[in-house]
């Protein structure tokens, strides 16, 4: 599972990285930023392929994994970036090859654009620049209200969760694997590792904000994936490819909203490509 990592100093918010591997003498390192709801641990198969090139490090990001939940926050866009860009600058990573799936990718490219001193090159998976939606938003709040608290079992939290999804009602399977990943047993049952309110309000940001202007000021070679059956549509990933000043452009057949867990040999193999035209070539 990697090793665990302090990232903060004193007085600074507790955060939790792992890392991978440190890969050969000279190389660059790779951050590895989760999606909603996610955590570090998703990364396992990434980081240690990466850490034969790179120091690959994965962070769990405020609100999520065993990294600081803070009661008051806050869990704006703004925090998520103020701490991906510490934990490159106190792990000594930069600048890194910059992966980021759903949320973290919206904060990989936030603090590309914030610092591109600490980012030599981005992966943006599966995340949208226009804003979700008020709708969208409320459509959350009563999924998340949904959840039958605590689930008796693992398995009981993998079937309810891969036939439901919050906007199409659909079987999804990837969905069960992964909330199977992030609940933990309480005194009373399998309960969530996170607090559904903050998801809540980390959330908030991109449901009412788009993010095109941040991207435009990427200057760093960026890959935008996505998986050909997941959330971000082909017209708006293509249109961010174009408003990246050195934007390119994959998809990953087969996959959903998670290509690097449902794909992960043609995940790696989209890597590869970017990685050495981008850092290696």
């Amino acid at each position: 599972m990697g090793r665990a990592i302090e990232v903060s100093g004193f007085g600074e918010l507790p955060l939790v990285a792992r890392e991978f591997g440190r890969g050969p003498a000279g190389r660059p390192g790779a951050l590895l930023l989760h999606g909603l709801m996610g955590h570090a641990g998703h990364w396992e198969e990434t980081g240690r392929w990466l850490s034969s090139r790179f120091r690959a490090v994965a962070l769990d990001q405020r609100g999520h994994g065993r990294s600081a939940k803070p009661p008051e926050g806050p869990f704006d866009g703004a925090a998520f970036v103020g701490d991906a860009e510490r934990a490159i600058e106190r792990l000594g990573l930069g600048p890194v090859l910059l992966v980021g799936h759903g949320m973290g990718a919206l904060t990989a490219w936030r603090l590309a654009a914030r610092r591109p001193d600490l980012v030599r090159a981005l992966v943006i998976c599966e995340m949208r620049a226009s804003a979700i939606g008020a709708d969208a938003q409320r459509r959350w709040r009563r999924w998340l209200g949904s959840w039958p608290l605590p689930f008796a079992s693992p398995e009981e939290v993998r079937a309810w969760f891969g036939e439901r999804d919050p906007t199409l009602n659909a079987p999804l399977p990837s969905r069960g694997w992964f909330f199977g990943e992030v609940m933990a047993r309480r005194s009373d049952g399998w309960r969530p590792v996170f607090s559904r309110e903050q998801i809540l309000a980390a959330r908030e940001g991109f449901a009412r904000d788009a993010h095109w202007e941040e991207l435009a000021e990427v200057s760093c070679p960026t890959l935008v994936v996505r998986g050909v059956d997941g959330e971000l549509g082909r017209a708006e990933a293509q249109e961010m490819v174009r408003a990246l000043p050195r934007g390119r452009y994959a998809d990953i057949p087969g996959a959903g909203h998670l290509p690097q867990k449902e794909r992960p040999t043609a995940w790696r193999e989209t890597l590869r490509h970017f990685v050495e035209g981008a850092l290696i070539a």
